[in-house]
């Protein structure tokens, strides 16, 4: 719990000055994209593989009711961690060094104007949103389609667990990694979409094509099923 509090601190003193520079919401809302994936914000949002982000400003760590964070952001907002202008500013430019073991596979955004326009967007969708006026409203981009009766197979977190030793070879499950992504703790819906994108070519990774091209329906989504658990 200290060393989150001096982490923060360090990273606050370190980050304070691009704190301060005027942010492009507009051009935030491009940036946005690279969070689009895992964060929904806007009207209708919900909590997908990371927490929506309506209403981040001045909210605490942790808080959004129902989801399952990791023990690193347990800790954070423990320690008393609020997400501010200066907090975002220095959880974007290094996650990892902010709040450790967190799932989060963004290595950070080390632009100071690219991490301003951003938090511009984010203020946005928070309460009172004139206090940085930049706005600008968001839509949700979908990277790939899943028939619905795929997405209807309920699978075996048993027979997930028996075949998740090749995901966890490089994927681990404490979700450490040096930018290799985490996949505890997903929705089953993403985690589907995810795999049929490679296994379709529409997400352009070769081993994970690969990977996915050797599995069928009924064992991407006992791996869905199993790895929605892991802790």
């Amino acid at each position: 719990m200290i060393r989150t509090v001096c982490v923060t601190i360090g990273l606050w003193a370190a980050s304070s000055a691009s704190a301060q520079l005027n942010g492009d919401a507009a051009r935030g809302e491009e940036i946005y994209a690279k969070c689009a994936g895992c964060h929904k914000i806007g009207e209708g949002a919900v909590d997908r593989i990371g927490p929506h982000l309506n209403h981040i400003f001045d909210r605490p760590a942790g808080a959004s009711e129902g989801f399952r964070y990791s023990n690193g952001f347990r800790r954070a907002a423990d320690g008393g961690l609020t997400w501010d202008y200066e907090t975002l500013d220095a959880f974007i430019e290094n996650p990892r060094a902010l709040v450790t073991q967190t799932r989060m596979s963004f290595r950070g955004m080390p632009d100071p104007q690219d991490r301003a326009d951003l938090i511009a967007y984010l203020r946005a969708f928070s309460d009172n949103p004139q206090d940085i006026p930049e706005s600008a409203p968001t839509a949700q981009a979908v990277d790939h389609s899943v028939a619905p009766e795929i997405l209807a197979i309920v699978g075996d977190p048993g027979y997930g667990e028996y075949l998740s030793g090749e995901c966890t070879s490089c994927h681990q499950t404490s979700g450490a990694g040096d930018g290799i992504p985490a996949i505890t703790q997903w929705p089953t819906e993403d985690f589907v979409t995810a795999m049929h994108a490679y296994k379709d070519g529409v997400r352009a990774h070769p081993v994970m094509q690969m990977m996915a091209g050797r599995l069928s329906n009924e064992e991407i989504a006992a791996l869905a099923a199993y790895f929605k658990d892991v802790e």
